[in-house]
């Protein structure tokens, strides 16, 4: 059996593997570990594959990487990966882990939707993953009135002034991830929801998760000419500001809910008025002015906001299996019923004052 991990922003780790005994018995009886990292001293490569060899097959990531790094002293230098790297290689040669390439991927691109209506679709469209009705899916928005949309733990008086809101017609909303605020106009913001199931992210931290289910997009960004970087937690940016933010939500089966917005054609001054950015968040952005936070994709493409999205969904499909794929009557009703009982609902707008 083989697997294979490539590291977000490092190498990639191959492992080929061979089993003897069977379920839970079952133990690793052959391992070589192999990829275009860098380490030294190179008789570690041994260790690594022996420290390997008799492991259950049934054991985590945790686990493995445990028993690598139990082997390995301070002289040795990883270079492009770690333990848990190899750890992950090895649960997705042994069929409990899955890569990009284990999966052919849903595309959804629809017309505009109201703001509750695009938060109860991502609630839908994730549980019907979670329950393995649905493949994955990369769900691009069309925003149908302009909104702030919240996270999950933000409290709605710290985060929103009523009366910017009011005034430019703003709706507020918020979503089931955490994370921080969002300010989207039509034609403006590119929105976009990647869910996946759990196995896709099998053995990653959430740190580790993001930079992940991030990694396709900053190639979509290098083929429209922006040099854009991860930046831990959340954030995806280029050397002349942020450009987006991402989110997470976890479901009961370990499916995940990786949403992005990207400032396309960003208001500003309008945002300002309307949401309630504090002094101890800019000053560890490290910046004193909000309208430098973020800096617009328009103005690094020269593209228009709707050929960067078919470039986008180009780089997707280029590099992973796709189908064109669409929202059920089912989950169509679902989301229906949500964004008018849960997603319009003051309760659960203001579930934190």
């Amino acid at each position: 059996m083989r697997g294979e991990y490539k590291v977000p922003g490092g190498k990639l780790v191959a492992v080929d593997i061979e089993t003897s005994g069977e379920d839970a018995d079952a133990r690793l009886t052959r391992v070589a570990i192999s990829g275009d990292f860098f380490l030294e001293p190179d008789t570690a490569l041994e260790d690594i594959d022996g420290a390997l060899t008799g492991m259950p097959a049934s054991a985590g990531v945790a686990q493995l990487a445990a028993a690598i790094e139990g082997v390995l002293d301070d002289s040795v230098a990883m270079v492009g990966f770690s333990a848990e790297a190899v750890a992950i290689a090895v649960r997705r040669a042994l069929g409990h882990a899955t890569g990009w390439h284990d999966h052919t991927f849903e595309v959804i691109h629809e017309g505009p939707q109201s703001p509750a209506m695009h938060l109860a679709l991502d609630q839908v469209l994730s549980e019907s993953v979670d329950a393995g009705t649905r493949g994955p899916t990369l769900r691009i928005w069309e925003w149908g009135a302009p909104a702030v949309i919240i996270g999950s733990f933000q409290s709605l008086r710290n985060e929103v002034d009523p009366e910017g809101a009011e005034r430019h017609g703003i709706t507020v909303v918020r979503r089931i991830s955490g994370g921080g605020a969002m300010f989207v106009e039509p034609g403006n913001t590119i929105t976009y929801s990647l869910t996946v199931p759990g196995s896709l992210v099998e053995g990653l931290s959430f740190e580790q998760s993001y930079a992940f289910l991030d990694d396709w997009v900053l190639g979509a960004l290098a083929d429209v000419g922006v040099h854009a970087t991860y930046k831990p937690l959340n954030d995806i940016a280029s050397p002349a500001g942020k450009i987006a933010g991402a989110a997470q939500k976890r479901f009961v089966r370990g499916a995940v809910l990786h949403h992005v917005t990207m400032a396309y054609d960003i208001d500003a001054d309008k945002m300002l008025e309307v949401l309630r950015i504090g002094r101890e968040k800019m000053s560890d952005k490290g910046t004193k002015s909000a309208n430098k936070r973020v800096d617009p994709v328009r103005s690094q493409t020269g593209m228009a906001r709707e050929d960067v999205i078919e470039a986008f969904k180009a780089h997707f499909r280029g590099r992973y299996a796709t189908v064109d794929g669409a929202i059920t009557d089912a989950e169509r009703a679902r989301a229906t019923e949500l964004a008018e009982t849960k997603f319009s609902s003051p309760e659960w707008t203001a579930r934190v004052p």
